[in-house]
């Protein structure tokens, strides 16, 4: 963590010193020999957040380092807001800045500042030399006893049979694949978040009286973070042999890596093996151990236990190779695990009544990790079963972590994870502790969140959102990050962390004054705090004393008792991120306009109906998220926002059966010169404005309402030069408003998402192009022709709306055609009486929603094709529909449509539901 401050602080001095050369020429010197510094100490600061947990000293070296980078950034932060506020004729805070003769003195004092700073550091440093710290960082260790620790993973290799639950079907399916595989050389991989039980699993498949009969030598072999690749060689020669009852080779432990390599091969040539490589953490292990290996025609296998995606798709070797992502206990499995440990009994009832809500509250905190229910359930073994005392705990967990052997070791395991972790996403997954337990975290807010805190690198030929979507997806390989939901293309939606893991990380970030919410604030001067969050139900805190705040959070702010009380910002003068979602204030605080700083601003579902002029000021401003609001115009101010990539400003009005429209609002002329902008939706049309779009080349998502049809061509200009388009919405004045779109010859190639809704008649030949489309909706369209024939060629489609689309009587779908359409809606098709699906086509169709379309009679004969189907809903259907679904006279199904496990229909006139299936 450290390192990671260090390291932005290294950015962040450099482009300055560049960007404001001349106001910075006397302090100049100072910035560059501070640069120098801290770069001379970074490669030391590169892994000893890792170390720093086995030796006091070095932490405090650490510690030292991390507040001092603080404090030049407060100095440098301090300086720049008065500069941008003499750019800006504010006459707020260091109004001294604003006379030369003052100026002059300003800077004069910030480089005295920095050069005292300067020598903090060096007697830091001269500190660590002090102390022998240099030793340490080349591989000394403590001898203190309470450094050493137990593993409690060595427990599942010996761990009884009787012990374990919910192992009974992926120990049958481990078993299942090593019987059938190939007979070249096969892999399985085991992947899971720590303490899910990977080994415990591997080891009982392992063990199994099947496989030790079907092989004929077989080595473990625990890999873990420390290792030499020759001792895992050696290891390996010795297990394969004492399997065998065979002698050792003579001399093993004095052979070179290729010898070793030569001495296996040549054993194992002609048998049948497996072996395991238990806690495997790089991938280059097995590039290594794979060369030792011969494939052979016997059918021999590894098995791979990993927290990383990246190893585990990595030995992904051939046809016959399987990826088992191992889940979380079933929620009775836990509970019964949970009863064992807690309880000391097998019995299923032997929770005592007055202890059940509060054991519950235990096990739903664990979220099915075996380690975790173990651990905590130990350690309420041995207290008193009283409900004071079991309360007593829950409220206090965070403290028990930290003082129970148990939940210490278990700790440690999780953190394991966290010290591999590079220095640039310790920061982003610290950062997921600023969220409420069990809080769904929107992929897109935290991207931009992490941006805006400089978190996210600068790559040549990649934006910063792409980098951050890189860390993200790496932070989920790694188990560390869970998918909350997925959208059907399987992209991220919402994530979360593990309660136990959040848990795990609060002291780092409470050691850091990375963070605090009103638990932790008693124990960090508030001074020193950098984030701050306030949850629902919580008081605000009185922010006087809150200086050096950069990031202030509310969460559930319609809960909040006195969430009005937030009016001023003028003592949060260095914010660079709030989030002010779902407050109820009605007026834009005008004194938010004053946090020159600010990078990510929030009003989300807040009821502001303006926007002031002096918005102009934040030239930092990268998001501004209005979504929910009552804006419907924005000021011509908003133009001075140069570096505003992502501008969001509609509001949706949802409808139970009709779908959601959306509103927009009117943005100024010279709106082309935002060339910074990603995402503008949604912004209404106007002629100058469309033409003014083709200037917004780096545009990710657009979003465009009441769209003219003498705009048409216009817009299709403008398109054409967004070459990194993925998302295009676009809605005509009304619905008799033609769409004019059919002159856009070179639609941007990237585009995923469409959604039309206005009169085409005739659907644009461009999009039968568009090969990475994964949804498309035509909403309004009246096309003549077959819409659903037209379409069927994408590859990638995974989602397809038709309301109110098509005019016709017939819709068709020839075989093999939309090979991943998972979802489809057919709505409000006045004039459909058929559908045909061939044979082969829609082969991945999981949900099937028909609403009004009275005229269409046959199902059966086009759903019996459709084998993959999970959900068919059916809203105000013709009674001649509903009938084909039932045998003649009866309730029963007939039998084309019986492999549908859900089928729904609503009749909203009658108000009639059925659950047909």
């Amino acid at each position: 963590m450290a390192e990671s401050a260090v390291n932005f602080l290294i950015q962040y001095l450099g482009p300055l010193l560049v960007d404001e050369a001349q106001s910075l020429k006397e302090v100049d010197g100072e910035v560059r020999e501070l640069i120098n510094e801290l770069e001379s100490i970074q490669s030391f600061l590169r892994d000893a957040d890792a170390r720093q947990d086995t030796n006091k000293g070095l932490k405090t070296w650490v510690k030292q380092i991390k507040e001092v980078a603080y404090d030049i950034e407060d100095v440098l932060d301090e300086f720049m807001l008065g500069l941008a506020q003499e750019q800006n004729g504010s006459h707020g805070f260091v109004d001294f800045l604003h006379r030369p003769i003052k100026r002059l003195k300003a800077r004069h004092q910030i480089a005295s500042l920095l050069r005292d700073i300067k020598t903090r550091i060096c007697k830091i440093t001269e500190r660590k030399d002090a102390y022998a710290l240099n030793g340490i960082e080349q591989g000394s260790s403590s001898n203190n006893m309470s450094d050493q620790w137990y593993d409690p993973r060595l427990n599942v290799l010996f761990i009884e049979e009787a012990h374990l639950v919910g192992i009974d079907m992926p120990r049958s399916q481990l078993i299942r694949w090593l019987m059938n595989g190939d007979s070249r050389l096969s892999t399985i991989s085991v992947v899971g978040m720590g303490g899910l039980g990977k080994t415990t699993l591997v080891k009982k498949v392992y063990d199994s009286q099947q496989v030790k009969k079907r092989f004929q030598t077989y080595a473990w072999i625990t890999v873990s973070q420390s290792f030499k690749l020759e001792d895992l060689l050696r290891n390996m020669i010795k297990q394969f042999f004492k399997a065998k009852k065979d002698p050792s080779p003579q001399g093993v432990d004095a052979m070179t890596h290729l010898e070793l390599i030569k001495e296996l091969r040549s054993y194992l040539q002609n048998k049948r093996y497996v072996l395991v490589l238990d806690d495997v953490w790089e991938a280059h292990v097995w590039n290594f151990v794979s060369n030792a290996l011969p494939t052979g025609e016997y059918g021999s296998w590894v098995m791979i236990t990993t927290r990383k995606g990246n190893v585990a798709s990595s030995s992904n070797i051939g046809p016959s190779n399987h990826i088992y992502n191992l889940q979380p206990l079933h929620p009775e499995n836990a509970w019964s695990l949970f009863c064992r440990k807690a309880f000391q009994s097998n019995e299923e009832n032997s929770c005592p009544q007055e202890l059940e809500k509060l054991s519950q509250s235990f096990v739903k905190k664990c979220q099915g990790l075996p380690l975790a229910i173990v651990a905590l359930g130990s350690l309420l073994s041995i207290k008193g079963k009283t409900y004071v005392e079991w309360e007593m705990i829950h409220r206090s967990l965070g403290s028990e972590l930290e003082s129970d052997d148990n939940l210490r070791r278990m700790m440690k395991i999780l953190l394991l994870s966290f010290n591999d972790l590079p220095f640039y996403l310790k920061s982003c997954f610290l950062y997921l502790s600023i969220f409420p337990e069990d809080y769904p975290i929107k992929r897109m807010k935290l991207i931009r969140l992490w941006i805006a805190e400089g978190f996210v690198e600068t790559k040549i030929r990649r934006s910063k959102e792409e980098v951050a979507e890189g860390y993200l997806n790496e932070l989920i390989a790694r188990n560390l990050i869970q998918v909350a939901k997925r959208k059907l293309n399987g992209n991220v939606v919402t994530c979360c962390i593990h309660d136990l893991v959040r848990e795990m990380i609060i002291p780092k970030f409470r050691e850091e004054h990375f963070f605090a919410s009103s638990v932790e604030e008693n124990t960090t001067p508030c001074n020193r705090i950098r984030r701050r969050s306030i949850y629902k139900d919580e008081n605000f805190p009185k922010f006087d004393a809150f200086s050096c705040l950069r990031s202030l959070f509310i969460f559930g702010a319609e809960g909040l008792s006195n969430a009005p009380a937030i009016t001023s910002f003028s003592s949060l003068r260095l914010l660079k991120v709030v989030d002010l979602e779902n407050m109820s204030m009605e007026i834009f605080p005008d004194d938010l306009t004053s946090l020159l700083h600010l990078r990510y601003l929030s009003l989300e579902n807040t009821k502001i109906k303006k926007l002031p002029s002096s918005l102009g000021r934040l030239k930092n401003l990268e998001t501004l998220n209005i979504k929910g609001t009552f804006v419907c115009e924005l000021p011509v101010e908003i133009l001075k926002l140069k570096c505003l990539c992502h501008l969001l400003v509609y509001r949706y009005s949802e409808d139970e059966f009709d779908g959601s429209t959306v509103d927009g609002s009117k943005v100024p002329a010279g709106i082309g010169s935002m060339i910074s902008l990603q995402k503008l939706a949604f912004i209404e049309a106007e002629s100058g404005i469309i033409r003014e779009l083709g200037n917004l080349t780096q545009l990710r998502r657009l979003g465009i309402i009441k769209l003219r049809v003498e705009d048409g061509n216009d817009l299709c200009t403008s398109i054409e030069k967004m070459i990194h388009l993925h998302s295009f919405n676009v809605t005509s004045m009304d619905e008799e408003e033609v769409l004019d779109l059919h002159s856009l010859s070179h639609p941007p190639l990237p585009l995923q998402c469409l959604y039309l809704r206005g009169r085409l008649e005739k659907l644009p030949e461009w999009i039968g192009s568009l090969h990475n489309l994964v949804r498309v909706g035509l909403i309004c369209s009246r096309l003549r022709d077959d819409p659903l024939k037209a379409l069927q060629s994408l590859p990638n489609l995974v989602e397809l709306v038709l309301d109110r689309a098509y005019d016709g009587e017939e819709l068709r779908c020839e075989g093999r055609g939309y090979p991943r359409l998972k979802q489809l809606w057919l709505i409000d098709l006045s004039g459909l009486k058929k559908v045909r699906v061939e044979k082969g086509a829609m082969s991945s169709l999981e949900m099937l929603d028909i609403r009004r379309c009275e005229e269409l009679v046959e199902a059966s004969l086009w759903l019996e094709h459709v084998t993959n189907l999970k959900e068919l809903y059916l809203f105000d259907t013709s009674e001649a529909f509903l009938k084909g679904l039932r045998k003649d006279g009866a309730e029963e199904l007939v039998d084309s449509i019986r492999h549908i496990p859900l089928i729904r229909y609503t009749d909203t006139q009658r108000k009639v539901y059925w659950d047909l299936s």
